[in-house]
């Protein structure tokens, strides 16, 4: 659980947590209920993570089992959840995002000052925090990790394109200088990628580092047997008293969504993440399992690749988005426990705009759109489907029959889960999937991601680019004004539905299924945990 003198802290910062959204500590407790009442809205209920039934106990090995691999534990260039969930338990930042998603609250830092300017923030370090060595952080290792974030030409450097300069003018004290006032810092350094390693990666190369990565988290490396499973151990030296309780927690690999519930059901495994919609309500009654539906800012899309010929044409675009049934998806895919997605943003995340109009099923309209388009007469594609996922194998069967109409005929390319993200980062891919789940409490990560083309994601891996999209996603970083920043970020849901540069798909909760022997498990909006808080019970 979250200190409560932490808690109280938040409450002190008060609006610059939100990343300039303006939100009175009084106001707080109603974007919890809203929270709680958007996730009713998709299908989720109340967040169903197992309670603390009495006093936490210290012991026991977890196990986790996923559908793909990660990738890497490099925390500056690396995108895919299943790297970043993990050497989160390894790596931690200045402040963290909340436990429902709505703001940061300090960590590693455990207070700043704000020059009148807004150009200079002055942080003062958490006393007493070691790395997994036993050696003491200082100012100097956060000022290395985080101009190492900001040097990332093909990651995350973009999200601290707004410091001018770190400095560590004694060890417990760091001062960041903004290029201008900059709305997002907090939530930017409660990125993954700021996370603070030792200086000069403790007298290691880059790469051997992130071979067996040492950070101030609950947990330290053990080993990673790709393919297969990746192992972390209890960190002895952690800063937070007594924790963490397990031994050790480990995340198995295992692609087949059916092996992933027989194991959970059989003791092999203690959590099942993101088992298929088709099982959540035999779940549910299922002795000693907990089916979690967990308020989430998870956004599915199709994505398109516009470096190819069909899907440069923004009609072929539109007609696509126009000819899918968002309705249908929800009822037959995720079972009723969902809504269909009308803007690249998820509702969870400050600026959604509900009232922006998407592209709504209309099979009328997407005809038009065929016959306006450089292809009226259709065209063969593929899409790339994970192998063994049963929720993007049927979403691509819809997808499928749904294009027919049009003259698009779709072959179906199923590929390794794993090497299905890795594809899409090469652009070696003509249609596929993606999902989003955000990072921190500010819309501006998810909309440099998704629409900046030099993000270094080339706009979500489909080289998306609108000129006047972009102008406004930097004008929304540079502004502490609500109602400025609020117009801005419609302006871009709106005209980035129009450009249909990928098919908002629909907004779900996070499915986890475990074991009812599992205490202190929370996923937050972002998608994130704390293990440090996590025991096994009776």
């Amino acid at each position: 659980m979250i200190r409560s003198e932490l808690a109280l802290r938040d409450g002190r910062i008060g609006v610059m947590d939100a990343g300039g959204w303006e939100m009175r500590v009084s106001s707080r407790w109603g974007l919890v209920v809203a929270l709680a009442l958007v996730a009713a809205a998709c299908g989720g209920g109340q967040s169903e993570q197992t309670g603390s039934v009495g006093q936490p106990r210290r012991g026991g090995d977890l196990v986790i089992a996923r559908v793909a691999d990660s990738q890497s534990m490099d925390k500056t260039t690396v995108f895919d959840n299943e790297s970043i969930w993990i050497f989160e338990q390894v790596f931690e930042t200045l402040y963290t995002v909340r436990p429902d998603g709505q703001g940061v609250i300090p960590w590693l830092a455990t207070s700043y000052d704000l020059s009148p300017d807004k150009l200079t923030y002055t942080f003062h370090l958490r006393q007493g925090v070691r790395f997994s060595t036993g050696q003491p952080m200082t100012s100097k290792d956060v000022k290395f990790s985080i101009d190492e974030a900001r040097a990332a030409k093909q990651g995350w450097g973009y999200i601290d394109t707004a410091i001018k300069d770190v400095q560590a003018p004694d060890p417990t004290t760091v001062v960041i200088h903004t290029k201008f006032p900059w709305a997002p810092l907090l939530a930017d350094l409660a990125l993954f990628a700021n996370g603070i390693v030792p200086s000069n990666y403790g007298g290691a190369s880059k790469s051997e580092f992130y071979q067996h990565p040492v950070g101030t988290g609950p947990f330290k490396w053990d080993h990673w047997t790709k393919g297969q499973e990746l192992k972390l151990v209890r960190n002895p030296n952690y800063w937070q008293a007594g924790k963490p309780y397990l031994n050790s927690v480990t995340w198995t690999v295992v692609g087949d969504d059916n092996t992933r519930i027989l194991q959970l059901k059989g003791g092999q495994i203690q959590i099942d993440e993101f088992p298929p919609w088709s099982s959540v309500a035999s779940l549910k009654s299922t002795p000693g399992v907990v089916m979690g539906l967990l308020p989430s800012t998870r956004t599915d899309y199709l994505v398109l690749n516009e470096r190819l010929a069909p899907f440069k044409d923004v009609h072929v675009r539109r007609a696509i988005s126009y000819a899918l049934d968002r309705e249908a998806m929800v009822r037959a895919v995720l079972f009723g426990n969902g809504k269909p997605a009308n803007s690249f943003m998820p509702p969870q995340v400050p600026f959604y705009d509900s009232s922006s109009p998407g592209i709504t099923h209309d099979p009328d309209q997407a005809k038009r759109e065929m016959a306006q388009s450089s292809m009226p007469n259709g065209f063969s594609t593929t899409l790339m489907v994970g192998a063994g996922t049963v929720t993007e194998n049927s979403l691509a069967q819809i997808i499928q029959q749904a294009l027919k109409p049009l003259g698009i005929t779709v072959t179906l390319q199923r590929v390794d889960p794993t090497t299905e993200f890795t594809n899409l980062q090469k652009f070696d891919y003509q249609m596929g999937f993606s999902y989003w789940t955000m990072d921190i409490a500010d819309p501006d990560e998810l909309v440099t991601f998704a629409v900046d083309p030099t993000s270094g994601s080339h706009s979500f891996f489909t080289d998306y680019a609108n000129k006047d999209v972009i102008g406004w996603t930097h004008q929304a970083q540079r502004s502490f004004d609500v109602a400025q920043r609020r117009q801005l970020y419609n302006q871009i849901q709106a005209q980035a539905a129009k450009d249909a540069f990928l098919g908002f798909l629909y907004y779900s909760p996070y499915a986890y299924a475990y074991s009812s022997k599992v205490n202190g498990f929370h996923v937050t909006p972002m998608g994130n945990y704390h293990l440090e808080d996590v025991w096994l019970g009776g």
